[in-house]
């Protein structure tokens, strides 16, 4: 199942859920789909249904809590070492997103030029909990993950390379618009193996991180298990790394910066795209950007 947030605008309707069902969006009866995963799917649905094409799809979901994991393709720290843009890299680099950050297929990314001139993009896969938790083992993961989605690690550089000194980083990610995820969550049962889905990351066409979810170095199971003495909420997400290609790794960094104007697809196999286009504070706020000396 292919669970969506709609907003309907011909009926001038918002925030709905639903289920895709081919090219038609079917609504469900709750308000959210952090709601759907508390009820456990046990949810019916309305009799209402609408055009795919009629309908503009918001972030899926806004979770109670969003754990990101650092470095768990081997490939990526390969990569940023190579150009002394690294640290160290094992499965308990942690922390929180902020949730505020979130935004939706197609929606604007906004370029925060007095914040940061080197804004990044890193091809993720997420994992949506389904079944609240805590202290439990690999073993016992399967029953907590209800899905899965694309996320687009937006990150600062600059930024992260200063928070990089005292080992903990979040700002350079946590900026607001830095956290599109979507189009829409597909269900575990049916993306099969989440360890053997293709991945790829397109600005502007241009192909910029090809990979695979095999080449992770800590399985699914165990990070969604490592997590759990944080104690998990039903629509909670936890990230997985992303892999090699992102523009800090190039030869010439500030030619793959993202800037306004560019349009980022983010893909996984069975998950669909993630589009989204930066935009300039300007065009996203209609006033001049505010001086930044205050927060950096």
């Amino acid at each position: 199942m292919k669970l969506v947030t709609f907003d309907a605008g011909l009926a001038g309707l918002t925030g709905l859920v639903g289920r895709l069902d081919g090219d038609t969006v079917v609504e469900l009866d709750v308000p959210s789909t952090r709601e759907y995963f508390e009820r456990e799917g046990q949810v019916g649905e309305t009799g209402r249904t609408f055009a795919l094409a009629e309908v503009r799809l918001r972030a899926p979901i806004v979770p109670k809590k969003f754990f990101h994991t650092a470095g768990n393709f081997r490939e990526h720290h390969e990569d940023l070492e190579r150009v002394d843009w690294s640290h160290p890299v094992n499965k308990g680099i942690v922390f929180f997103q902020n949730v505020d950050a979130i935004v939706g297929p197609d929606d604007p990314v906004v370029y925060p030029a007095n914040l940061t001139r080197e804004m990044d993009y890193e091809l993720e896969l997420a994992v949506v909990i389904g079944k609240p938790g805590k202290f439990f083992t690999a073993e016992q993961a399967a029953e907590h993950i209800a899905g899965y989605l694309v996320f687009n690690d937006i990150t600062a550089r600059d930024i992260q390379r200063k928070e990089m000194e005292s080992g903990v980083f979040s700002f350079s990610k946590g900026i607001d618009t830095f956290c599109p995820i979507g189009p829409y969550i597909v269900t575990a049962d049916e993306v099969g193996d989440p360890h053997d889905l293709d991945m790829e990351l397109r600005v502007n066409g241009d192909v910029r991180q090809k990979s695979n979810t095999s080449r992770m170095s800590v399985s699914i199971p165990q990070l969604v298990a490592y997590h759990s003495p944080q104690t998990y909420s039903a629509g909670d997400i936890i990230t997985t790394g992303t892999v090699a290609g992102v523009a800090a790794s190039t030869e010439d960094p500030f030619a793959n910066y993202l800037k306004p104007g560019d349009v980022i697809e983010a893909e996984i196999e069975k998950l669909g795209v993630l589009r989204n286009r930066i935009v300039s504070w300007q065009d996203a706020h209609g006033t001049p950007e505010p001086p930044a000396e205050q927060w950096v």
